[in-house]
């Protein structure tokens, strides 16, 4: 597939089914694109089609199977897009920190494929608003899927939740408490967390 260079090409685009529930549109909204005229598109679109398609396959599909309809905040970033973000300071990282990332058609110095999305969990907002109950959800995600970062937000709790071929295993949070909850080589990071999330969904 062609970079869509045209409404028709965009709206085909759109229709890219990346999995059970999820399809590329989904995906495309940027409030920053919106706000300031940008074009959010990818260069490559199969690369970004293969990476959403892992993203959503193994990440996104069993968290909403378990814990109901998501709530997608971001996703695609076009390298535009990002880099406008970035240089105006609107919560973009550098586009060679954001590649494999929210730049779903880029691929990371390693050469690495990934692909981001931030998300928000209407289950867990309406069952766990106590301060830090953020954690139990972290901590489920940890022994059930194969994420490669996830990093947590104040407002409705929301994480970016990242795909990646190396996955780095790495949680953080700005929500508190803040920081670094577990990644490889602290003591926590090893073995069942499963009572930390006592009553969760099977």
């Amino acid at each position: 597939m062609r970079k869509p260079s045209s409404m028709r090409g965009l709206e085909d685009l759109g229709r890219v089914r990346l999995s059970k529930n999820f399809f590329f549109r989904d995906f495309l909204f940027s409030e920053i694109a919106a706000v300031h005229g940008i074009a959010n598109v990818p260069d490559d679109p199969e690369l970004a089609i293969e990476a959403g398609r892992r993203l959503c396959e193994e990440l996104l599909e069993p968290l909403q199977a378990t814990f109901g309809r998501l709530h997608l905040r971001s996703g695609y970033r076009s390298a535009a897009v990002n880099e406008f973000g970035n240089r105006n300071n609107l919560n973009c990282s550098t586009n060679a920190a954001s590649a494999a990332n929210h730049i779903w058609d880029m691929r990371d110095a390693d050469g690495c494929m990934g692909a981001t999305a931030c998300i928000a969990i209407p289950w867990l907002i309406d069952n766990h608003d106590r301060e830090g109950d953020w954690q139990k959800m972290a901590w489920w995600i940890y022994d059930h899927l194969p994420y490669a970062s996830l990093c947590f937000f104040p407002k409705l709790w929301a994480s970016n939740i990242q795909w990646h071929e190396r996955p780095e295993r790495r949680i953080m949070s700005y929500a508190k408490p803040r920081g670094v909850l577990t990644k490889p080589g602290m003591a926590n990071h090893e073995g069942d967390h499963s009572n930390l999330y006592a009553g969760f969904p099977r």
